[in-house]
């Protein structure tokens, strides 16, 4: 894969804008998540969509029908789904718990490790309990974060991705609308991408991480669990652009699409958007 030098860089920085700016001129009713994404060439890693949608306490418990259900895809019959977040505020510091009420694993504070903000999915609810996906525990377990209105801040977004392996098909939905189809390429047979419930964790500018990545990329709370023997890199899972093709099944476990597609996807997805990978 070669290299993307300085003046390829500058040019999808500047793609990128200009995608925003015509996107958020749009007047027929196709929603645009606001981001904090002043995206520069000389800043390699930017906090990218940010944890956006209608402030939403009161509606949060209303957004999740039966306490202690896990939120699945709305069918496409639903209409007006949107899934609760909770980002902490700046300065604080929360603790993620195994269970409601049970022991700290650990504290983490408003920015990940990335960078960006901290914004949580909220994928269950008990009593005042928030379950919450994390790059902090295995895939398919939840944190719990206690529902402590001075370190989060509740909001809403009705933007969320799905990703069909056996299509190498990612969707993003608005509601019950799909506002745009991509074609992925999946993990290997060896190092296949992992099924799952997840949450974007972060949006970072692909040239400060090397070559592979393209243009953008949007990591995700998930890990893969079968790296391929000999890699340095990490174990996180990402949906990002490429330089080559898209289509085929030999990633390493991340979801990789043309750039003009990954830009597009970038300028939308808030953090904290759930993303369902099924096979």
């Amino acid at each position: 894969m070669k290299f993307l030098g300085w003046i390829a860089a500058g040019a999808i920085v500047v793609a990128l804008l200009a995608f925003l700016i015509i996107d958020s001129s749009k007047d027929d009713g196709e929603p645009s998540a606001s981001a904090e994404q002043s995206v520069a060439a000389t800043i390699p890693t930017v906090t990218a969509p940010a944890a956006t949608g209608i402030s939403a306490v009161d509606a949060l418990r209303a957004s999740v029908p039966v306490p202690d259900v896990q939120i699945n895809p709305p069918s496409s019959t639903q209409t007006g789904m949107s899934f609760p977040l909770a980002t902490v505020k700046a300065g604080q510091r929360i603790a993620l718990h195994a269970s409601p009420g049970g022991r700290v694993l650990e504290r983490v504070g408003d920015k990940t490790e990335f960078g960006s903000m901290r914004v949580f999915w909220i994928e269950q609810v008990r009593d005042d309990w928030f379950g919450v996906p994390t790059p902090d525990l295995p895939n398919g377990q939840l944190a719990w974060i206690k529902d402590d209105r001075f370190a989060l801040e509740l909001s809403q977004t009705r933007f969320w991705i799905t990703a069909d392996l056996s299509r190498r098909q990612l969707e993003l939905h608005y509601g019950n609308r799909i506002l745009q189809r991509i074609r992925v390429t999946v993990g290997a047979s060896n190092s296949p991408t992992p099924v799952g419930n997840y949450a974007v964790t972060d949006g970072l500018v692909g040239r400060g991480l090397g070559p592979w990545y393209g243009c953008c990329v949007l990591a995700l709370s998930g890990h893969q669990n079968h790296l391929p023997a000999g890699w340095i890199g990490g174990n996180r899972i990402a949906i990002h652009g490429t330089p080559g093709s898209v289509g085929g099944a030999d990633s390493h476990g991340c979801l990789r699409a043309s750039d003009p597609d990954m830009i597009a996807l970038f300028a939308r997805v808030p953090l904290g958007a759930p993303v369902f990978i099924r096979s």
